[in-house]
């Protein structure tokens, strides 16, 4: 794994190909998009904040309308109380009345982005502060975990002092669940590291930068050590396997690697970085988004050069070459903020991975 050249340039073929008249479609097969499995809410908030990246960076009015279409599955998604349902069938029909805790979470992420942003049209704002209203509500009982972090990682974008006393509140609550679950050298918040692991120790980042509660800073980083110490294992990221995860007193299940652990590992990486200023943090950012471009346990890339998709993620026989909605989104994300951070480093382009 010697040096790897990061695509600096994205294309956007498969982010137009996987989205319809209603948002972007779950599944693909192969390159194909896959009708059989319908719609995600989880996916299509994410995808607003993909599309206001994209709008933000190249200024091109086809991203301001997918922000738009976006916007308006959500709008669609929420129910009377509040809460969001996820799972939408390709004959646009609900199949549950309430989604997860995390699709919550996800939700009030996206939302909050999106009225932090700039770029973000006035209108659209005012649907978005709609949404966000009758979601409030709710945030008090939260139960999941990652449901908090993600809510914590939305609201800590506004300028609110509301927002800012919720973000305290979930922060002190997820550092319970920490205290409570933390045990000799298990330095984590449950006794599972599964899925979307990152983003809690993100959060409390976010929570110590909004607030300035130092017990905050200490259990994000001394979380971010622990989650360290078990996806860099092998000197490069591999994140927990999907295929039995990683139990108290077990090891970590190998395979499936998922896209999204690389994406958001790389975001919380990046402003750990921006808020201590340790370069460290930095260089894992870039390691993590490295994993997209080959530098990974297969030493494969997960990238499709034709139409800029991204491939399902990597498998004990290999690249999974399925390319759906949450791999692609996540692939974005990630790169347009590496390309961001990088912008102006004399070493973008170029990474020593020499393990």
């Amino acid at each position: 794994m010697g040096k790897v050249a990061f695509n600096t340039v994205l294309k956007d073929d498969h982010i137009f190909r996987l989205t319809d008249d209603t948002g972007m479609l779950q599944h693909s097969r192969f390159a194909v998009p896959d009708p059989t499995f319908g719609y995600t809410t989880d996916d299509n908030a994410r995808a607003l904040i993909m599309a206001l990246m994209l709008y933000e960076k190249y200024r091109s009015r086809k991203y301001l309308g997918l922000v738009y279409k976006y916007t308006s599955f959500l709008l669609n998604a929420q129910n009377e109380n509040g809460k969001f349902r996820n799972f939408m069938s390709y004959e646009r029909k609900w199949l549950e009345e309430e989604g997860s805790e995390d699709c919550f979470g996800r939700c009030i992420w996206a939302i909050c982005y999106a009225l932090s942003n700039e770029h973000t049209p006035k209108g659209v704002k005012y649907g978005l502060l709609h949404l966000l209203n009758k979601a409030m509500p709710n945030i008090p009982s939260l139960k999941s975990p990652r449901s908090k972090a993600y809510t914590i990682i939305g609201l800590a974008r506004l300028e609110d002092k509301q927002a800012k006393n919720i973000v305290y509140g979930l922060a002190r609550s997820l550092c319970e669940q920490y205290e409570a679950h933390r045990d000799g050298e298990w330095k984590w918040f449950e006794n599972i590291v599964a899925y979307c692991n990152s983003i809690m120790p993100w959060s409390l980042m976010l929570a110590y930068k909004v607030t300035g509660e130092r017990k905050f800073f200490d259990v994000a980083r001394e979380s971010l050590e622990f989650l360290e110490g078990v996806t860099f294992r092998y000197g490069y990221f591999k994140p927990v396997g999907c295929n039995g995860w990683y139990l108290k007193g077990g090891v970590p299940a190998e395979y499936d690697e998922q896209t999204v652990e690389a994406c958001e590992t790389a975001l919380t990486y990046l402003d750990a970085y921006e808020i201590t200023g340790n370069r460290d943090y930095l260089q894992k950012a870039k390691m993590c988004h490295a994993w997209y471009e080959g530098v990974n346990s297969k030493g494969l890339p997960l990238i499709d050069k034709e139409s800029g998709a991204c491939f399902d993620g990597l498998t004990e026989q290999g690249v999974n070459l399925n390319m759906g909605a949450e791999s692609l989104v996540s692939y974005v994300i990630s790169s347009l903020r590496i390309s961001d951070v990088y912008a102006s480093a004399a070493d973008y382009g170029k990474l020593n991975m020499a393990t």
